[in-house]
């Protein structure tokens, strides 16, 4: 057999002899992305609609947001080992997570409020709706479709980061990577390392692809 369809069968063979193991890990995978994507999603777009009208704290939410994706993953999670009440495990992953993923959904919220027409929301005043009716009522639903990006988006940043977690005892299919390059001498090393940036991958596409239903079925034709 040549080494081109080696790694195949191998792979094939240690998908059934671990498919429950690697299923396992996705469920996990799925699990942590979702609470940090809502987590941050709470987070930052209160963040956003706090500072979209004023741009001295606009700027300072979205400059230390911003911040936040300059770190190196592993020196953060390393960071956070020493963090009392984090420490190892997904405690510590969910708090990353969250940071890394604000500033996509912060930056859409105050893009997509500001985008909102001054006409409109004009006319929403003058028909007696006060500040907070105006922002729920309309200036929220016309920005959707942009927020709704930058959930998209920083769900899918965080998808993969989340696989780096495994660094620090994190749940998901991380583990399954840092276990093939623990050990690159071992038969399964290979299969280890690309069952789960496959299963990643496959993770990102469902993702997406919910996205898009979601799209379609919260944002009317005529703004969408």
């Amino acid at each position: 057999m040549s080494r081109e369809n080696s790694w195949w069968v191998n792979l094939w063979a240690y998908l059934e002899l671990r498919w429950d193991l690697v299923l396992e890990d996705a469920i996990d995978h799925v699990v942590i992305v979702v609470i940090s994507v809502a987590l941050a999603t709470i987070i930052g777009v209160a963040l956003g609609v706090a500072t979209y009208r004023t741009q001295r704290p606009r700027d300072l939410v979205l400059a230390v947001t911003g911040t936040f994706l300059t770190i190196p993953s592993l020196a953060l999670f390393g960071i956070f080992i020493a963090v009392p009440g984090l420490g190892l495990g997904g405690r510590s992953v969910v708090v990353a997570l969250v940071m890394y993923g604000l500033l996509p959904i912060v930056r859409n919220t105050i893009v997509g409020l500001r985008e909102v027409d001054s006409a409109v929301v004009e006319s929403a005043q003058g028909m007696g709706l006060g500040r907070r009716q105006r922002l729920l009522r309309v200036e929220l639903p016309l920005a959707w479709p942009v927020i709704l990006t930058g959930i998209r988006v920083s769900t899918l940043i965080l998808i993969g980061i989340a696989a780096i977690g495994a660094y620090i005892n994190g749940p998901g299919l991380g583990e399954e990577i840092f276990a093939g390059l623990a050990n690159l001498s071992s038969v399964t090393a290979l299969s280890d390392v690309i069952a789960g940036t496959l299963g990643i991958v496959v993770l990102a596409i469902l993702f997406d692809l919910f996205y898009v239903g979601v799209s379609r079925i919260t944002i009317p034709k005529g703004i969408r």
